[in-house]
C-alpha cells in the first residue's frame, strides 16, 4: 500500500507559500512555520489532543494558502477589502478539502478578525472559533515584530504590545495563552536556522493512503494555489491532472499508480509559485534573463518535493515534465534513456495544455491545431511518439475543451 506523509508534503506547500508571500508582500522567511509552531505550543497547553492540535497547527500553517487568489482577485477587481473575504473564504474552502480527522470550521476564514469586532467580517471576540483567534494573534504578532530577528531582550516589549491590543485586536484567551508559552526557549526556536526542526517536533506525523479522499481535496487544493498565480494559467495544472487522470485510465493503471500519476500532476508547477506574475503574463518574447527565471521553477519543484519520504517517483515525474527526450529540455538536460513512461506522459500533457489554452502570446487552440504541434515535435525526436499519438486519439473528442475532474471521464485503450 502507498502512503502519503501528508504533515511533510504539507510543509512544502507552506515553503512555496511562504516565497510568494515573501516576494508579493514582503513577509519574512519560514512565516508559516513560526505560526504553526506557536499555535502548536498554544494548543497543547490549552489541553488539545494530537489531533486537534495537527488540524490546528496545519491550518496556521496553511492560513495564507489562498494568497494567490486573494491577490489575483484584488488585480482584477481593485476592491481590498473584497479580495480580503475572498482570501479567507477561498482559504477555508482550500483546508476543509483536506478531510481533518477533527473540526477545522472557520479556523482561516475568520483569522483576520479582531476582537473589537473591526475585522473584514465583523466577527467579535468569542463570536467565532477559539483556534482562529489563536491563529489571528500569532500572525499579528509575527508580522509586527519579526520573530525570528528578534533576541529573548526584546521578549517585554512583545508582551506589552500583545497586553496593549488585548480586547482590540486580540482576545483575552489568546492573549493569555500565547503570553504564557512565549519565553525566552520559545522565541529563540523560531529562529531561521531551526525553525525548520522546531516545526518538525511541534507537528504530530500524518499519513494517509494515496487512494484517500484527502489526496482528491490535497491534489485540487495544491492545482488551485499554483494555477491561480496568474490569470493565464488559472485553469493549467487542474486541467493537465484531470488529463494525467484521464490517461492513466486510458492506459489501464492500477488505483495506485493513477493516484500517483494524478498528485504529480497537480505538483508538477509547484515551484512556479517562485515566479513573478509579470513574466508569466508577458506578452512578448522573454529575454535570456527571465527566461533563465522561468526555468528555476522547476528545479525549486524537485527541491521541495526531494525529501518527502514515499514521493520518489512523484518527485521525478514532476520535475521532468519539461525535459526533452534529445537532451535540449531543462532543468536537468535529460535524455530518453533517463526518462521513464510518466515523465514523457507529464511532458506531453504539459505541452498540450500550454499550446491549448490562452496566453499572452498565443490564442487558444483546438485539438487538431494543438496535435498538429506535438506531432512535429514528436517527428523532430523531442518527445515521446507514441504517446503523442494516443493523445491525439483519447483527447480527439474534447477537440481542447476542459476534461471534468476525476471519476467523472476517463477511457481505456481499445
Amino acid at each position: 500500500m502507498v502512503t502519503v506523509r501528508m504533515d511533510s508534503l504539507i510543509k512544502s506547500i507552506a515553503t512555496a507559500l511562504d516565497i510568494v508571500e515573501g516576494g508579493l508582500l514582503g513577509a519574512s522567511t519560514n512565516h508559516g512555520k513560526r505560526i504553526a509552531v506557536l499555535c502548536a505550543k498554544m494548543g497543547t497547553v490549552l489541553g488539545k489532543n494530537p489531533d486537534e492540535i495537527t488540524a490546528l497547527a496545519v491550518c496556521a500553517l496553511l492560513h495564507d494558502n489562498a494568497l494567490t487568489e486573494y491577490i489575483l482577485s484584488e488585480r482584477m477587481d481593485g476592491d481590498h477589502d473584497s479580495a480580503m473575504k475572498k482570501h479567507c473564504e477561498f482559504g477555508q474552502r482550500n483546508v476543509d478539502a483536506l478531510r481533518f480527522k477533527t473540526n477545522v470550521k472557520d479556523f482561516i476564514l475568520y483569522h483576520h478578525e479582531r476582537a473589537d469586532g473591526t475585522g473584514p467580517f465583523g466577527i467579535r471576540e468569542g463570536e467565532g472559533p477559539l483556534e482562529a483567534e489563536l491563529i489571528t494573534i500569532a500572525d499579528s504578532i509575527d508580522v509586527a515584530c519579526h520573530l525570528q530577528r528578534l533576541e529573548p531582550e526584546e521578549l517585554p516589549v512583545i508582551r506589552n504590545i500583545i497586553v496593549q491590543e488585548t480586547g482590540k485586536h486580540f482576545s483575552k484567551k489568546a492573549a493569555e495563552t500565547l503570553l504564557e508559552i512565549l519565553d525566552r526557549p520559545a522565541l529563540l526556536s523560531l529562529k531561521d536556522n531551526v525553525i525548520k526542526q522546531t516545526a518538525s517536533d511541534v507537528l504530530f506525523p500524518w499519513t494517509v493512503d494515496i487512494q484517500a479522499e484527502t489526496i482528491f481535496g490535497l491534489a485540487g487544493f495544491i492545482a488551485r494555489i499554483i494555477d491561480y498565480k496568474s490569470v493565464f494559467t488559472e485553469k493549467h495544472s487542474t486541467q493537465i491532472a484531470n488529463k494525467a487522470w484521464f490517461m492513466g485510465k486510458y492506459y489501464r493503471y492500477d488505483p495506485e499508480k493513477l493516484m500517483e500519476l494524478y498528485l504529480a500532476a497537480s505538483l508538477h508547477d509547484l515551484g512556479k509559485l517562485a515566479v513573478p506574475p509579470d513574466i508569466l503574463e508577458k506578452p512578448g518574447k522573454l529575454s535570456g534573463e527571465e527566461f533563465e527565471i522561468i526555468k528555476k521553477h522547476i528545479h525549486l519543484t524537485w527541491e521541495l518535493l526531494n525529501d518527502i519520504e514515499g514521493f520518489e517517483s512523484i518527485c521525478q515525474w514532476a520535475a521532468n515534465h519539461h525535459e526533452k527526450l534529445d537532451g535540449s529540455g531543462y532543468p536537468f538536460g535529460k535524455k530518453a534513456p533517463e526518462l521513464d513512461f510518466n515523465s514523457r506522459l507529464l511532458a506531453c500533457l504539459d505541452i498540450y495544455q500550454a499550446i491549448s489554452e490562452e496566453r499572452p502570446y498565443h490564442p487558444g487552440r483546438n485539438h487538431g491545431d494543438t496535435m498538429q504541434i506535438l506531432h512535429e515535435m514528436a517527428d523532430m525526436g523531442k518527445i515521446d511518439g507514441d504517446i503523442t499519438k494516443d493523445l491525439d486519439i483519447a483527447l480527439a473528442p474534447y477537440d481542447g475543451k476542459d476534461l471534468p475532474p476525476p471519476n467523472s471521464c476517463g477511457a481505456e485503450k481499445q
